[in-house]
């Protein structure tokens, strides 16, 4: 049995040690928000923070993060408040939006490191991939993000899961 703790929550997988994060949290935990994509860790879509840094889930047996502290995107922030969500909806970063939630906790890490990235530190930090070639949104939404978070701005908050935004017509 392996234990550690997922988005707060003590969890004890009977699973093989050897089986990957990514099918622990999207099988057994349900937590379908961490992407595959690739298999191979080279894409990024199943990104989660593992004691704090961004890591690929697919890579990652269970067996060697005991005790570990895994965060995925649905415990990154319940309400979309987190200024790197907010400022990806606000820069209207995704477009198919499959490699968004990898790429989303990857920005997160980063700027818990780094409040003020260069084009630079963003490359060497995020290496996953977006076919869609949002990249010109996905760095403006980064340094707007860390604007956010060093108090030099706001986003006006995205609607919680569930609500729609005042005045889309559904």
């Amino acid at each position: 049995m392996t234990r550690f703790t997922v988005n707060g929550q003590a969890v004890h997988y009977r699973m093989d040690p050897a089986t990957p994060l990514l099918w622990a949290l999207r099988d057994a935990s349900n937590l379908t928000g961490t992407k595959y994509g690739c298999g191979a860790g080279l894409c990024g879509a199943c990104t989660v923070h593992v004691d704090g840094v961004a890591q690929r889930s697919c890579q990652i047996a269970i067996g060697a993060i005991e005790g570990s502290f895994v965060t995925t995107i649905e415990h990154l922030s319940g309400d979309r408040g987190h200024p790197v969500q907010q400022a990806w909806i606000a820069e209207a970063v995704p477009q198919c939006g499959y490699c968004q939630s990898g790429m989303v906790m990857a920005v997160a890490a980063l700027l818990e490191k780094n409040r003020n990235p260069t084009d630079t530190d963003m490359d060497a930090a995020i290496t996953n991939i977006c076919r869609c070639g949002t990249t010109p949104r996905i760095r403006r939404a980064i340094r707007r993000a860390a604007r956010v978070m060093a108090g030099v701005e706001e986003i006006a908050a995205a609607p919680p899961p569930g609500i729609t935004p005042a005045g889309l017509h559904v």
